[in-house]
């Protein structure tokens, strides 16, 4: 198992910035391909942003391109999305989530961590 744990939620107002960090434990981190998911009140789980093995390959979700940046440090084990320019319809929970492959199927993605709130006000 791995376990995922994420941090970095809060509110904020449009037009300002958050970043998510995302804790992994029990696999070997540097295996993985690691992704940033949201879900808001009555929508589907939406892709964010994934992240290959070493960082090298980034794939984001059209609503957040531009305006958000995946990073991880295999060393320190953790994943990172800095939001920039945010907006009212960011407001969700964000889920870190690690996957064997790049892909951004949820169904694809193996552990998951408890989600973090973020909250955007107009």
């Amino acid at each position: 198992q791995m376990q995922l744990v994420e941090s970095g939620g809060g509110l904020v107002q449009a037009g300002g910035s958050l970043r998510l960090s995302c804790k992994a434990s029990g696999r070997t981190f540097s295996a993985y391909t690691m992704g940033w998911f949201r879900q808001a009140p009555g929508k589907e789980r939406e892709f964010v942003a994934v992240i290959s093995l070493r960082g090298m390959r980034t794939v984001y979700g059209d609503s957040v391109k531009g305006r958000f940046t995946i990073s991880r440090d295999n060393a320190k084990e953790m994943v990172y999305l800095q939001m920039n320019s945010l907006k009212p319809e960011d407001t969700a929970v964000y889920y870190c989530a690690s996957a064997v492959g790049v892909t951004t199927t949820p169904g694809e993605f193996l552990y998951w961590g408890q989600g973090t709130q973020v909250t955007v006000s107009s």
